[in-house]
């Protein structure tokens, strides 16, 4: 349960503010309708119910805090994407337009040395994904603030997004039946169908378990580095109130960027697994192509 329940957060400021004036109508709406739902066609068939599983219904946590925490995590990324483009100049770049090419070209080149120059069509996606999840890690460090990615609501959100955009990457390059075929692994010959078939089934699994553990390595990072946090400075208060968070904060910072480097690496990889096919079609002909005149060359 403790998954989804939120009593092992304090309940930051703003999340106060926004369920003091929005919490009533959206808590009216889910005593209503979403309570009843989950209730009678999910909980009832396990013998709970959402109130059990997601915490009471009240005003105050009508809107979760994570929920709040995302929507100011999807604002600051624009932001701060904005603050740092400024005015783009090529004669006179300022600091903050050099540190935005230095990460485009950081992923640029994951995205070329992993999937390959013709991945560079998914730098919308992965770039968004690298620059969320890190501004998101980041929030928790800040007053008022706390990380979305410390609830395993959000980390189970962002995980499903990237299982469904690289498969939905892999049907629309390789078609249904050729994306569903490349689980079974390379061709082999019809005397080793039995180990087609558990290789078919070992990839099936593996990949419907992705959004999981997409989801709980990022989760359980940012939870556990959160509690760290918590524990150490309260441990010998005032004197740990002052010096040790500091400390903590610049391994904080530096956890919130290898599990958003981590994520992405991970969904480039995922991209690249279903994408290769393509891939290595085009460069076969283009092989041939090129190997034709080559090879009517040697002959005469």
């Amino acid at each position: 349960m403790f998954l989804f329940a939120e009593g092992g957060h304090h309940t930051p400021l703003i999340v106060q503010f926004v369920n003091h004036y929005l919490g009533e109508p959206v808590h009216q709406f889910q005593v209503k309708y979403t309570e009843p739902l989950w209730n009678e066609y999910v909980f009832k068939h396990v013998g709970t119910t959402a109130a059990n599983v997601f915490g009471p219904y009240t005003v105050e946590n009508a809107i979760p805090w994570y929920t709040i925490m995302f929507v100011i995590a999807c604002i600051l990324t624009v932001v701060i994407v904005n603050i740092l483009k400024g005015k783009l100049s090529s004669e006179d770049p300022g600091s903050g337009q050099l540190t935005l090419e230095a990460g485009f070209l950081a992923i640029k080149g994951m995205i070329t040395s992993i999937i390959g120059e013709k991945g560079f069509k998914h730098f919308p996606v992965v770039a968004t994904f690298a620059v969320l999840i890190l501004v998101s890690n980041l929030m928790g460090h800040f007053p008022l603030f706390m990380s979305p990615t410390a609830s395993v609501n959000v980390t189970f959100a962002l995980g499903i997004s990237s299982f469904v955009y690289y498969n939905y990457i892999g049907i629309s390059e390789n078609g249904l039946f050729g994306h569903i075929a490349h689980f079974a692994g390379p061709k082999l010959p019809l005397l080793m169908l039995p180990i087609t078939v558990l290789i078919f089934f070992i990839e099936i699994i593996s990949n419907s378990i992705r959004p999981l553990t997409l989801g709980v390595r990022l989760f359980a990072n940012l939870y556990a580095d959160e509690m760290v946090f918590l524990e150490i400075s309260n441990l010998a208060p005032p004197y740990t109130h002052f010096l040790v968070p500091l400390v903590i904060t610049f391994l904080g910072v530096f956890v919130a960027f290898v599990q958003a480097f981590v994520f992405t690496l991970l969904s480039m990889i995922y991209i690249s697994e279903v994408s290769h096919h393509g891939h290595d079609h085009d460069e076969h002909h283009e092989e041939e192509a090129h190997g034709e005149p080559a090879a009517a060359a040697a002959h005469a």
